[in-house]
This record gives C-alpha cells, structure tokens and sequence, in this order.
C-alpha cells in the first residue's frame, strides 16, 4: 500500500506537500542504509535515522545479536530489522564514536573529525560489548541522556535477542522488578515529564523474573482506566468480509488474491478507525499518525489476525485457501523470502496459541507497536516516547497482576513484537501472485496444528475477567 494513499485517506491537503523527487538535496543518499541523508554525521554521510541509532548504541553501549550470517540487508526499510547488522555497517563505513558528546546531549563533540577506519579486532571488541565492560559498573543500566526511541525492538536483535543497557541515575533506587512504583507513576499518569531516566529492559527483567517468587498483588490504579480505554478503541467484531465457499467450489488464483485484498482493505480501514479512537489521539499530529500507520499498518493487521481475529483466519479463511489448488508452476516458482515468511509465520502462530494473548494485553501490543519513534518524518518524538513508555509500563503492570504465576508471560509477550516487525518487513518481499500459495501453506499446517490441540472456542485470544 503506498503511503500517499494512507496519507490522502487521513488527510487529503498532505498528498500537496511532499517534497519533490528532483530536489537536488534529495540525491544525497546515506552510506549506512541508502536513506536520503541530510548532512555530515559522525564523520560519514548518513539519515537522521542512522546518526540517532549510532549515537544510542554507543552512549547506551548497547550490545546486539544477529540470528543470521551477520550479513543482513541494510535498506531503508530494512534496517531496523537487525540492528547487529546495522550497528556494524556503521563501523565499517567508518562512523566515529569518538566524535559523539560524552554528555549523550546533541550535536557532535568535535565537528573536524572525519570518518575512521578501525580494525577488524576493534569492531570485534565494540560489536562483542568487551570494549564497554572496563568502563560499565555491575548490575546497572542507563541511557546517559539519550533515550532509545523504540523500545521494544531497538533493544532486541532481528533473532528476538534483548539487550542490556549500561548505567543508571545514581540518585535513583531499583527494585528487583524494574523498576519503582514512584516511577511506574510517573509515565502511566496522565502528567508526564519531558524526560525519563529508566527504561525497563527485557534482558534484565527476564534474569531477575526467575528468582522472585510469585506475590499477588493488586492492579496500580492509574492503569485499569488506561487498559480499558485501549481495549474500547478496538473494533471487535467479526470481519463482515465473506469467506464462505459452498461445497465442491474450486477456488482459483484469482478468485483467492480478490479475497485476501477484500480482506487486508477492511482491516485497514478498521486500524485507521482505531487511530481515531485511541485516547491520546489529540495529543499527536495527523502528520504523526500518517507516518506511523505508513510504517506499521502491515504489522497492526498482522497482530490483528493472529489475536482477535484468529478464529475466522485460521477457520473461514483457512477452509477457502483448502479449496485451492495451486499448479506446479506456482509450487515450484515459490520463492526462499515467502518460505521464510511461512515458517516464520507458523512459529509465530503456535507462540500466540501458547500465549492465549487477552484482549488487554492484545491491546497494550498494539499501541505499544504502533508508537515507534524510529520511524522517519516524525515530528513529535519526545511526547511519543512518553506514550510508548507509559503503555509498556502498563502491559507490564496489568500482566504482573493478572498472571502472578507467569514471571516471564511479559517479556515473551514484547518479545512477539519485533518477530512481526521482521515478518511485516520480510512479507513486502514476497511478489503478489506468490501470496495466494502463501496463505494457503501457512493456514493450512496451522489449522492443523491447531485441530490437534483445540482448548476452545478461539484459539488466541481471551477474553479476562475482573481488573
């Protein structure tokens, strides 16, 4: 879908203001990612996009890992899929780290240094951590002034692998938790400081999550009415979309293709009329929004079909895509981006089966995913930030409370997260008559699985009682 059409369908008056193709500030092109660069940053030629992540994976001395050959593609629409891949391609183009403010505030520390070229051995050391472990104190976090403006996937590799931050505010207690009730307040609370000095970590949460025993405990106030504003913003009734084929109907190519755009065209209207019923929707711009549903509108619908969904995905549509029968030509032209989108696709499946997501916790994902400060073109990246915060902070309330049994529920839970991000990038991938096959193959070695071991009624999804 291409992003004027989001654009015209939130705010007709901004298909007139993008900028021309022909700007000669336009042909400058970042070393890192191909992006359209927009000056001289840490001694190379890059995006804003590029220079922001260097400079946090160098100040929070954060330390990445990549699930594949450490070669992945790095693409403007690639790059936030493994950030190990990222990080090193910015060391081999020569970005200084020397040249970054050892207060983490903006601009550089020294304007004449230029790009460098360091070892091997040295890369090794940074991409390793070894280089940060002299200078970082045990047992601590921190972001030096610089926040990380996509939690959850800038701190989890392309292989789901969560990262450590390095230091935290000495004048700030930790509990074992994560993280303080004071400040647990401070970002579900609807006043929210301009700055935040702790951001949970996966990585820690989950190492601790093992040695606390279990403690009931009740709901922090502040978060019940902000779940249940998230879960009235979404439309949960069945897709009105027809899916039902009489018996003996031979299904084509065609015919299956028609039906998934039917389908992917109300899922999108329904997420634009989710935007517009989210409760912070004043407090952001509709040039914001229009960025944000650009780059994430295939990840929402994703999440939407493997949750809320699933019953009619895995049942009505699984039994049309039955009644297809793709030719040899198709099966054999089928290409490795839609073989991994399918095994993906299918692991992803059985964790949310596993998971039985609830409705709440359904909800808090989706904002949570949706408010991605790393997406090029925002303007409001700091009020963003607060918000992403505050509905982590709330999931991880709300998932604490109602599933005291379950310590590590949470972080498997955002660990989902950058698993659809990567599938939504890897999907685009996949040329268009190839995605009939697709649907076919993974719905049906899901519907499967799922026949195998039914619980009830819908297989992801639960519906909670109480607060």
């Amino acid at each position: 879908l291409p992003a004027t059409w989001v654009e015209i369908v939130l705010n007709p008056f901004l298909f007139f203001f993008h900028p021309s193709a022909d700007d000669p500030a336009d042909q400058r092109t970042c070393l890192i990612c191909g992006d359209r660069a927009t000056g001289l940053h840490y001694g190379i030629i890059s995006c804003e996009g590029c220079k922001g992540f260097f400079k946090r994976s160098i100040c929070n001395k954060r330390v990445y890992r990549c699930s594949r050959d450490k070669n992945c593609e790095m693409s403007r629409k690639q790059r936030n899929r493994c950030q190990y891949c990222r990080l090193l391609k910015c060391l081999q183009m020569g970005m200084n780290r020397k040249a970054i403010r050892e207060d983490g505030m903006p601009g550089g520390r020294n304007k004449s240094i230029g790009p460098v070229q360091i070892t091997e051995e040295e890369i090794e050391r940074i991409m390793s951590g070894q280089e940060f472990k002299e200078d970082a104190p045990e047992h601590t976090w921190g972001n030096n002034g610089d926040s990380d403006h996509s939690s959850p996937s800038n701190g989890a590799s392309e292989g789901n692998q969560p990262s450590p931050a390095s230091t935290l505010s000495s004048n700030r207690s930790v509990e074992m938790n994560g993280y303080t009730a004071a400040l647990r307040d401070q970002y579900i609370n609807t006043s929210m400081s301009t700055h935040y000095q702790l951001l949970p970590h996966l990585f820690s949460y989950a190492a601790q999550s093992g040695l606390l025993a279990p403690q009931p405990r009740s709901l922090y106030p502040q978060s019940h009415p902000l779940v249940l504003q998230l879960v009235a913003a979404e439309d949960l009734a069945p897709l009105t979309t027809p899916m039902l084929i009489e018996d003996g109907y031979k299904v084509t190519q065609v015919e299956l293709f028609a039906l998934l755009c039917r389908l992917a065209d109300e899922l999108l209207f329904r997420q634009i009329s989710w935007i517009k019923k989210l409760p912070f929707f004043c407090e952001l711009s509709i040039e914001d929004y229009t960025c944000l549903l650009s780059s994430t509108w295939q990840e929402l619908i994703l999440l939407s079909c493997l949750t809320i969904y699933s019953a009619q995905i895995f049942g009505d549509l699984a039994d049309v895509t039955a009644k297809y029968t793709p030719s040899d030509d198709e099966l054999q032209g089928f290409s490795e981006d839609g073989m991994e989108v399918m095994e993906r696709l299918i692991y992803l499946f059985r964790k949310f089966h596993q998971l039985k997501i609830s409705n709440e916790e359904y909800a808090c994902m989706k904002a949570i995913n949706f408010l991605n400060q790393d997406i090029r073109g925002l303007s409001n990246i700091s009020q963003l930030e607060q918000l992403n915060k505050r509905y982590w902070y709330v999931c991880q309330d709300y998932t604490e409370y109602k599933y005291p049994h379950q310590p590590k529920r949470f972080p498997e839970i955002m660990m989902c997260l950058p698993e659809i991000r990567c599938i939504a990038g890897k999907l685009v991938n996949v040329p268009l008559e190839q995605l009939p096959l697709l649907f076919k193959a993974v719905l049906h070695s899901c519907k499967s699985s799922l026949t195998s071991y039914r619980t009830g009624p819908s297989p992801c999804v639960t519906t909670s009682s109480g607060n």
